[in-house]
């Protein structure tokens, strides 16, 4: 089972988009997942033949592809409750606009409509993000969040998603959403209320991140088993903990890669996954889409990381089912 192997560009967006594309093509990576911010996408521009044209061209000179394209940052504000400086530093002066709270989040819903017209333009079928979530705050329990409380926010993250979503099927693409602390789904449980808020709408599903799942001590091939259908694309990332009865596993409000830190990102094929049986999960349920890899590591650089985890995935793609099973030797007989 041949998958395509890409680079995820978000934490590449500091570069522009043709020495990113020169830099995956030089590794020999198959294509990218295209990040909307930096020089890499403005989805505002979706409507803009040239400027359309202007990123293909780019992939198609340096031997690429794209499978899929990935808003983060602006799905974030859809839900969140606070939006507040946090958000001014990730979003686009389009989006934030006056900073009015209410405001930026129906103005990065249109952004999100957007992104779905720009991806069908460029022939795309999925797209990566966010959601933000109105009751990720309430995680600790504490002052009490009644199950009321809880209720509204799922229901609030529906009624903002679904009208995001009727464009997302208009121009017939997938919205994926990466399960992820501070999301509305942020783990299994979680995920499952989230497709019951939505009414397993078709055009929702997943983007499905291991490293996301090892600090919370969640099984992620389980997850991958038991929401199959729903896995619409994958990162290939990892983190460590690092848990020494100091570090907890909220991480302690330290940076990426402090000693202090309970868990951190870190390069593919340096953390705690077991990718051996998650991709083998990954065959079992028939995924044939990305394994698109995110560098995220506070102590190895990119230039080294990128490759490196190239190298790593392409051998966990030797790993495909046979064509015949094993045993079917067994029943065959020599004519006599």
């Amino acid at each position: 089972m041949t998958r395509p192997i890409t680079l995820f560009t978000g934490q590449w967006a500091d570069l522009p988009f043709e020495e990113v594309a020169r830099l995956a093509g030089e590794w020999g990576y198959d294509g990218l997942e295209i990040a909307c911010w930096g020089d890499h996408l403005d989805v505002s521009r979706w409507d803009d033949v040239d400027y359309v044209q202007s990123r293909l061209d780019i992939l198609e000179r340096n031997g690429l592809k794209v499978y899929t394209i990935s808003n983060h940052l602006t799905g974030q504000a859809v839900c969140d409750d606070p939006i507040d400086e946090r958000h001014r530093d990730i979003l686009s002066d389009r989006v934030w606009g006056d900073g009015d709270p209410e405001g930026v989040r129906q103005r990065a819903a249109e952004d999100m409509k957007d992104t779905a017209r720009f991806a069908a333009k460029l022939g795309v079928k999925t797209v990566v993000g966010f959601t933000g979530s109105s009751v990720w705050k309430a995680v600790a329990m504490f002052p009490p969040a009644s199950d009321e409380f809880i209720a509204r926010g799922y229901r609030d993250f529906a009624d903002r998603w679904n009208p995001i979503l009727d464009v997302f099927e208009e121009v017939g693409v997938r919205f994926a959403l990466e399960v992820h602390p501070s999301e509305i789904a942020y783990d299994y449980w979680t995920a499952k209320d989230t497709l019951e808020a939505i009414g397993h709408r078709k055009s929702f599903g997943f983007n499905f991140d291991p490293s996301h799942f090892v600090w919370q001590q969640l099984d992620y091939v389980a997850f991958v088993l038991d929401f199959a259908e729903h896995i619409f694309h994958v990162h290939v990332k990892e983190s460590i903990t690092n848990l020494d009865g100091r570090n907890g596993v909220l991480g302690s409000h330290r940076p990426w890669a402090d000693p202090r830190r309970g868990w951190t990102f870190v390069s593919t094929g340096h953390g705690a996954v077991r990718w051996e049986p998650l991709f083998r999960a990954l065959n079992a349920i028939g995924y044939e889409g990305p394994t698109s890899v995110e560098w995220e590591d506070g102590g190895m650089d990119r230039l080294i990381g990128a490759p490196e985890a190239l190298a790593f995935v392409r051998k966990l793609a030797e790993i495909t089912p046979p064509a015949a099973a094993f045993d079917a030797a067994f029943s065959t007989h020599p004519e006599g």
